[in-house]
């Protein structure tokens, strides 16, 4: 059974910047290949929302809050993906989520908690 790993969280001012990664263990290349991916988050009080997506093929879309701000990208060979974001702000904050979905899968990380102070 593969497991999501997510690191990098943590308490940044705003304006500063953070780079969460999701490490793929125990998943074979063609697996991690074949599957779409996306980074959550969920502030307390609030729902779940999707901030960025990333295809098997590459192609990337964001919610339109952290549009120009946050990259999503992945490295097939590390089996990870990653969330880059810039220019934090306060309502930022939330517990951030990788997810990985296939035909055969759907996994979610343990969730890391990002904090923005003011």
């Amino acid at each position: 059974q593969a497991q999501l790993v997510e690191s990098g969280g943590g308490l940044v001012q705003a304006g500063g910047s953070l780079r969460l990664s999701c490490r793929a263990s125990r998943m074979i290349l063609s697996v991690f290949w074949s599957n779409s991916m996306s980074w959550y988050r969920q502030a307390p009080g609030k729902q779940r929302e999707q901030v960025a997506h990333i295809t098997n093929d590459g192609n990337t879309n964001y919610a339109d809050s952290v549009k120009g701000r946050f990259t999503i990208s992945k490295d097939n060979g590390k089996r990870t993906m990653y969330l880059q974001m810039n220019s934090l702000k306060p309502d930022d904050t939330a517990v951030y989520y990788c997810n990985f979905v296939s035909d055969q899968n759907d996994y979610w990380g343990q969730g890391i908690q990002v904090t923005v102070s003011s």
